[in-house]
């Protein structure tokens, strides 16, 4: 990639924000930044109240064209802060970047579209975004339509459109109306295992024909499969930035390491206005407290019920071996069904028994669903060691495998 032009440069860029803030700036205040090319000497003028809280500090990385770069860390590292900088939704609060060529963006459900316009609207909307003329958008349309399986539904108006559809046509759009730079974030995880392997080819394709792609995933199979050099955040700080199986070992083994107890302040608990998540703790059930393949462990979540009164709220606990791999999901209302959830603090429990798990290093994510979609998800919410329990028989190395659970036999 030396002989490769840079199409996008960041140089000491810093994010400020000022939680729990009021804005008594001026009109003359908030234009002088507007003109600031970027660099705002003092974000704090004008402001009353809050708490600092810095989302990006002094990154600085060059992209060369037709690299297809992964964005990893864990939640709250900056990365979704970093996407839309990139996408010129927001601004750097000092440092700057340049960006040579048409961005375009996935960045959340629904970004982009106006939910009044039809899908067929917002594919020449965004397209005359992009500033594509009506002939370019023309000839990608049919790709578009055929890619994200709307065709029914052309004439509906988004907000009729259920959120795997929203997905499916703003990742057709965002990929397939050739910008030079194409920015995703984690929103495919909302998809099905088809619709992923789909977009992880197109992403490829686009890749192939010398255009960038920068990609967010928590999933390490999806970016070592397509990525070929891996940008690491950790609170909002750029970790380690290099080939991508040397970064993903990185983070791996520092995100695999156990942390048996998670608390948030309220301000900073995960979450939405409704629900938040302010702690969470893994324990082993024995008098010795040791995670052994032998000894049940729970899970337990303790949660601010903010404003649900309704019965519509599922929790999802999703356990990953150390190589990343989905050892188990476990779903709280097929086990427990739905009851009506009352405000105010309210704690939850799973139970993972025992001689199921395989000795070696897990990670639990969180994820909270409402009307059939995700509410929000804590990727890497805990990590914790099993270790080797009582064992009869002649075989004494370690099983391969997630799982090892103790079947019923019978001879």
């Amino acid at each position: 990639m030396s002989g490769a032009k840079h199409v996008i440069e960041a140089r000491g860029v810093h994010k400020h924000y000022r939680l729990g803030v009021t804005d008594h700036r001026t009109l003359g205040d908030t234009i002088a930044a507007l003109f600031g090319r970027g660099h705002i000497s003092d974000p704090a003028i004008g402001r009353v109240g809050g708490r600092d809280f810095w989302a990006l500090r002094d990154v600085s990385f060059n992209i060369h064209q037709g690299e297809v770069v992964g964005v990893i860390g864990r939640n709250g590292a900056g990365k979704s802060t970093l996407l839309k900088l990139l996408s010129r939704i927001t601004r750097p609060t000092s440092g700057s970047i340049r960006m040579r060529g048409r961005v375009s963006s996935l960045l959340e459900v629904g970004t982009g579209f106006h939910p009044e316009l039809t899908g067929l609207e917002n594919i020449h909307l965004n397209g005359a975004i992009l500033g594509m003329r009506r002939a370019e958008i023309a000839s990608k349309l049919d790709e578009i339509i055929a890619f994200a399986g709307i065709g029914p539904h052309l004439e509906t108006p988004i907000k009729r459109y259920s959120t795997g559809m929203k997905v499916r046509l703003g990742f057709a759009v965002a990929a397939h109306l050739e910008p030079e730079i194409l920015v995703v974030d984690e929103v495919l995880a909302v998809g099905d295992a088809e619709f992923q392997k789909r977009c992880l080819g197109r992403m490829r394709s686009v890749a192939d024909s010398g255009r960038t792609v920068l990609f967010v995933s928590h999933n390490m199979f999806s970016v070592q499969s397509l990525c070929s050099r891996v940008i690491w955040l950790d609170q909002g700080r750029l970790q380690e930035d290099g080939p991508t199986a040397e970064v993903v070992r990185s983070y791996l083994a520092e995100t695999n390491a156990p942390n048996h107890t998670r608390v948030w302040e309220a301000d900073e608990a995960p979450g939405t206005d409704v629900l938040r998540l302010r702690a969470v703790e893994v324990r082993a059930l024995a008098a010795e407290k040791a995670f052994l393949t032998t000894v049940p462990v729970e899970v337990e979540m303790r949660l601010d019920n903010l404003g649900i009164t309704d019965s519509d709220l599922n929790i999802q606990m999703i356990v990953h071996t150390e190589d990343d791999v989905i050892a188990f999901i476990s779903d709280m209302t097929e086990s427990i069904g739905t009851s009506l959830w009352v405000p105010g603090p309210t704690t939850v429990r799973c139970t993972i028994p025992e001689d199921l798990l395989n000795d070696g290093v897990y990670r639990i994510s969180l994820l909270f669903q409402r009307r059939g979609a995700r509410h929000f998800i804590v990727e890497d919410a805990l990590g914790f060691q099993v270790m080797e329990g009582p064992r009869q028989g002649a075989w004494f190395q370690k099983w391969r495998g997630a799982l090892r659970p103790r079947l019923h036999w019978q001879r």
